[in-house]
């Protein structure tokens, strides 16, 4: 019997290539303005057209500021990115949702809002958080510029098949942990090289409790832990999810689907390359101390010691200014920044909501947050969150990918410690290249900007 990714993976092939590698369709190409770009010269340099622009969608996420989208950005070169990617999806006739579209945002937010995502595509982004659609039981591929250049022009990829590692995170969450934790946990465990040449299946009694939102953050930072892909079996939390939206299947035809997108569910008696068993009630809020993903301990634990401490341990300790042995709770903040493709969802944002309301940011603290799109602003703004945020000192802003990578107007300075609900805390990732980055759920972030330091979460539920 067969896995997901084999049932998809077969259902897309078109040929196998004398390299041995597998030529796949793509059903769903997204694009963005700061991949695409040289792609598209590639084309013009062929004389090539875009093969299936009714299969690509454009957004602006990247590069676009958060305080002032008022066009011409003040950043010049941002200015001409987004001009490129303008005249880009005109001239081939792409669909592109920009800030006037009200649809606008982080690629991996728009495309399952819009019902864009779904059980069985394989997708391919220029952008390696593309395995958030995974959480549909999609096959999703961050792939480099020259890829996207051969999807556009071919609406095909040349890939390699993967080994399915199914990862069992068993039991119930306690109160105050989050999807933010577990994949934190995972990565802790099986390293940011765990992954590196398989396809991680997620699974078990705290995966299939998890809303499309929670399981979307798991799914993000698969690439994190060196997975390729990362995905969960579609259920009937995936159909809920998706019906009534405005891509999506309508009526008939998407009861007609919905069977088809449960049958794609990895047989009971599936062949996995590794299974790996997670408890869940061990789980606890979780924050990285390093510089990078697998870096990380829970709230009541403390920091590695020095006796015998590895190199790279040493190195990032010394960098983010951190004492061995001792407590990371404690730690001071400077900036907290709630947004990203991995946590600027509605949901993320009504968990740190409950944390901030009726309190204030610490003095000091400079706290944004981001919408992950326009539409999430929209209904957070309809629910009154954003008066919350606004009341207790955060900044409210425009959606974009924001601080997450700070190809905008937003970033750190100096040393500044940030809190951050984003996917990587390496050097520089920030913006400044003495930025100190501590990854944590929207909700530790929120305690974090109140406290003006790291703690513990469930002490404010």
């Amino acid at each position: 019997m067969a896995t997901l990714f084999e049932k998809v993976w077969d259902a897309h092939r078109v040929r196998r290539l004398p390299t041995g590698q597998t030529q796949l369709f793509v059903g769903l190409h997204l694009i963005h303005e700061v991949t695409s770009p040289q792609a598209f010269d590639m084309l013009r340099l062929r004389g090539l057209t875009v093969r299936r622009p009714d299969r690509t969608l454009a957004t602006v996420d990247h590069i676009v500021p958060t305080l002032s989208q008022a066009r011409p950005f003040r950043d010049g070169l941002a200015e001409g990115m987004l001009a490129a990617l303008e005249r880009n999806c005109r001239e081939h006739g792409i669909e592109l949702l920009d800030l006037a579209s009200g649809r606008q945002g982080i690629v991996h937010v728009i495309g399952p809002e819009l019902g864009l995502t779904q059980p069985g595509m394989t997708i391919a982004c220029g952008d390696s958080h593309t395995s958030t659609h995974g959480a549909f039981g999609a096959l999703a591929f961050g792939i480099g510029t020259s890829q996207v250049r051969d999807v556009l022009a071919s609406q095909t990829l040349a890939l390699e098949p993967l080994p399915v590692r199914r990862i069992d995170v068993a039991g119930t969450l306690a109160p105050g942990v989050y999807a933010k934790d577990v994949i934190l946990a995972i990565i802790n465990r099986l390293g940011v090289n765990g992954g590196v040449g398989f396809a991680y299946e997620y699974g078990g009694e705290a995966v299939e409790a998890m809303s499309m939102d929670e399981r979307m953050t798991i799914c993000n930072m698969s690439i994190e832990g060196g997975a390729r892909i990362g995905y969960v079996n579609p259920d009937e939390t995936t159909i809920a999810f998706l019906r009534g939206r405005a891509r999506a299947p309508q009526g008939a035809d998407f009861d007609r689907m919905a069977a088809w997108w449960t049958s794609l569910a990895s047989d009971a008696d599936a062949s996995y390359g590794d299974r790996v068993s997670i408890d869940a009630g061990a789980i606890e809020p979780t924050v990285t101390w390093g510089t990078h993903p697998g870096q990380s301990i829970g709230i009541s634990q403390a920091l590695p010691s020095s006796s015998g401490l590895p190199g790279e341990m040493a190195d990032a300790l010394a960098f983010m200014g951190l004492e061995p042995g001792r407590p990371l709770a404690g730690t001071r903040v400077d900036v907290a920044f709630i947004g990203s493709c991995t946590n600027g969802r509605l949901s993320d944002l009504r968990e740190a909501a409950a944390v901030a309301r009726g309190r204030k940011v610490a003095g000091g603290v400079r706290a944004m947050v981001v919408p992950g799109s326009q539409q999430v602003a929209a209904d957070a703004e309809r629910e009154g969150l954003h008066q919350v945020f606004l009341e207790a000192g955060f900044e409210w802003r425009g959606a974009g990918c924001s601080m997450c990578l700070a190809m905008n107007e937003d970033r750190l300075s100096g040393k500044e410690v940030c809190a951050s609900s984003s996917n990587r805390n390496f050097r520089g990732r920030q913006g400044s290249p003495t930025g100190r980055t501590l990854l944590m759920s929207p909700a530790m972030v929120a305690a974090a900007a109140v406290a003006g330091e790291v703690t513990d979460v469930r002490r404010m539920l």
